[in-house]
């Protein structure tokens, strides 16, 4: 019921006109990460309720405001910690789903120190590459970009990466 609830409230804010990210951030982001984070949990024995309910959230800020996009891994943990507390969630359980937010960016360096912190990273990546098109428009359209444009840690830099 809760994750229902969570699920309804993130999908109806993707909705919303003042989503600057448009209806795609959950059609071809958001439910691609829930989508991976439910496969991986299950895979690796994970906690699939926190997965999940991280995997809803994880950019939930970023959809409300895109002043926060910059630090939205900081206010989308912020805001699970609201939502979740309103259902009497466990306090370790949100710390949980805090921290799989907090450290899910590519382009941060916070180390994922659970299992549930690695599926989530992971989901988000394998949500990116599963959903490429979204990615550039991202890029490209919504933050304006160039091709030969520095992206700060937005797209992977594939020289550092070793892949040439």
């Amino acid at each position: 019921m809760m994750i229902e609830e969570i699920k309804k409230l993130v999908e109806e804010a993707c909705k919303k006109d003042t989503n600057h990210f448009g209806y795609g951030a959950w059609s071809h982001h958001i439910s691609s990460v829930v989508k991976y984070a439910k496969i991986l949990s299950k895979k690796l024995n994970a906690d699939e309720e926190i997965c999940e309910i991280a995997a809803l959230l994880h950019d939930y800020a970023s959809i409300l405001n895109k002043d926060w996009y910059p630090e939205h891994h900081i206010h989308s943990a912020r805001l699970a910690e609201e939502i979740l507390s309103k259902y009497n969630y466990p306090k370790e359980k949100i710390e949980a789903v805090k921290h799989c937010i907090m450290s899910h960016r590519a382009s941060k360096n916070i180390p994922q120190e659970t299992i549930e912190a690695k599926i989530i990273a992971s989901a988000d990546s394998m949500a990116h590459f599963d959903n490429v098109r979204s990615l550039l428009y991202l890029a490209f359209a919504v933050h304006k970009m160039d091709i030969e444009q520095e992206t700060n840690g937005f797209l992977i830099n594939w020289k550092e990466a070793g892949i040439n």
